[in-house]
C-alpha cells in the first residue's frame, strides 16, 4: 500500500503559548540547513518570527504578550516539506491550539488540537465530512466536570434556601425570629459567595 503524499498543511486560527524565556530561546536558536528565521519587532511591541525556506516560502508567527506569557498566532498554508516539519515541531513543542488541515490530493484530514492534544479528527472529501475521532474525557477531566456540576447543584440549592428564608423574613414580625433568619441568610450568602468565586 502506497502512502498518500501530503501536499500541504494549513493552520487555521492556531495559537501557541510560551514564557518569555521560551520565546527568547526560540528567537535565538540557529536556523537549519533548509530553514532560516528572522525576527521583526512590530509597532505595538509585538514580535514576529518569520521562518523562511531556502526556496522562498515563508511562515509568519506573531507573538503578543498577555500577562506573563506570550501568545503566538498562526494562520497559514505551508507546502514545503522542510517548512511543514519546522512549523509542526513548533506547534507541538508549545502545545498549540487550533485547527490543522493535512491536505492530500483527494482528501483533507482536519485535526482540532487543544493544548497540544488532538481533540477531534475529521475526514473531508468532496462528497462530505466524516468524523474519525472524538476525544473522550479522561478520568481527571470527568472528576473536574463532576465537581463543577456538584458546585452548581449546591449553588442552586443555596439560592432556593435564600428565597425560602426571605419569604419567612417577610412574613414574620417577631424580632427573635427575624434575627435568626438574618443569621441564616448571612451564612447562606457567604457560602454562595465562596462557591461563585
Amino acid at each position: 500500500m502506497v502512502m498518500a503524499q501530503r501536499l500541504a498543511m494549513e493552520y487555521v486560527n492556531a495559537t501557541m503559548q510560551m514564557t518569555e524565556f521560551q520565546l527568547e530561546q526560540l528567537l535565538h536558536t540557529e536556523g537549519t540547513r533548509h530553514i532560516s528565521h528572522r525576527v521583526k519587532v512590530l509597532g505595538a511591541g509585538e514580535q514576529e518570527l518569520v521562518l523562511e525556506e531556502a526556496g522562498g516560502e515563508e511562515v509568519h508567527l506573531t507573538f503578543e504578550r498577555k500577562g506573563g506569557v506570550y501568545i503566538g498566532s498562526l494562520s497559514c498554508r505551508v507546502e514545503n516539506p522542510h517548512l511543514m516539519n519546522a512549523v509542526r515541531k513548533l506547534f507541538f513543542t508549545y502545545k498549540g491550539t487550533g485547527t490543522v488541515n493535512r491536505i492530500y490530493k483527494d482528501i483533507t484530514m482536519m485535526y482540532y488540537y487543544e493544548g497540544g492534544s488532538v481533540r477531534r479528527i475529521s475526514e473531508v472529501r468532496p462528497e462530505g465530512t466524516k468524523l474519525i475521532y472524538q476525544h473522550k474525557y479522561s478520568l481527571a477531566e470527568m472528576h473536574s466536570i463532576y465537581k463543577r456540576q456538584t458546585v452548581e447543584s449546591e449553588i442552586r440549592l443555596i439560592r432556593q434556601e435564600i428565597n425560602r428564608l426571605l419569604d419567612i423574613r417577610n412574613r414574620v414580625r417577631q424580632e427573635a425570629v427575624v434575627c435568626e433568619v438574618d443569621e441564616q441568610l448571612a451564612a447562606a450568602a457567604f457560602r454562595l459567595f465562596q462557591l461563585e468565586a
